[in-house]
């Protein structure tokens, strides 16, 4: 009889040693609780939860890869876009992250879902497709103020796609054809206005060179004569003037 009571005794000796022992990986620390309160922080390695007196909560301190799930965003201009992200953080104070909220990542989710839309329903669609950048820093601003004091570090924050209606796909290409167009009368009225400033500097020339007008003359003549089935005539007032001024 006694031996069955020993070899028991034993047994529950032996669960409640393996139970204590817990094994923590290298980017893992465990938060103590002794009887409800708070303790401290161990890890990692091996380390002693005592049994009933002692509770931990394991926390993972690597980077978190979190995809923002796609929000329905009315731009500034209101227009509606369909906005998706990915928010990178890491837990750097385990026991905030414990103790001062409930379930971290849901709350960064969540807390990440609602500045998407409050930060890109300021700006216009424009921005949303030019200045990414500029985006990105501030989401990733707020959420790492307002998650610090649940000891979360946000890294990064990457707007993945901003999805446009068909209707306001047509109108962007509409915009962007209107926009080459205009560039290119500009550059053709730029062109135009140079050679006119070039044409009125080349008559100042030539016309205080009569010699010089009457060689521009020949060389148009030989540039038309080129082309044998050409007829040229000469009007009569402008042999005159020929004629005045050769030497």
């Amino acid at each position: 009889m006694f031996d069955y009571v020993f070899g028991f005794v034993g047994l529950a000796i032996l669960g409640i040693i393996i139970n204590a022992i817990k094994i923590l990986r290298e980017y893992e620390r465990g938060v103590i609780f002794q009887l409800g309160r708070f303790w401290k922080v161990k890890g990692p390695g091996l380390i002693i939860v005592i049994p009933v007196i002692q509770q931990m909560e394991r926390v993972d301190l690597r980077v978190v890869v979190m995809d923002v799930p796609t929000q329905d965003v009315i731009s500034r201009d209101n227009v509606s876009v369909m906005v998706n992200a990915v928010v990178y953080f890491r837990v750097i104070d385990p026991e905030k992250a414990i103790i001062q909220v409930e379930r971290y990542l849901d709350a960064v989710s969540q807390l990440a879902q609602t500045t998407l839309r409050s930060v890109l329903g300021q700006h216009e669609l424009d921005d949303m497709l030019s200045e990414r950048d500029t985006l990105n820093h501030d989401i990733q601003a707020i959420l790492d103020r307002q998650t610090d004091a649940w000891g979360i570090k946000v890294a990064n924050v990457e707007i993945k796609h901003v999805d446009l209606n068909e209707s306001m796909v047509r109108a962007i290409a509409a915009q962007a054809e209107a926009e080459r167009q205009r560039r290119a009368k500009v550059i053709h009225a730029t062109g135009e206005k140079q050679a006119a400033h070039e044409l009125v500097e080349a008559a100042k020339t030539l016309s205080g060179e009569p010699k010089a007008i009457q060689l521009r003359y020949l060389q148009t003549l030989t540039e038309i004569a080129g082309d044998k089935s050409s007829t040229i005539i000469f009007p009569l007032d402008l042999v005159e003037k020929l004629k005045k001024i050769m030497p």
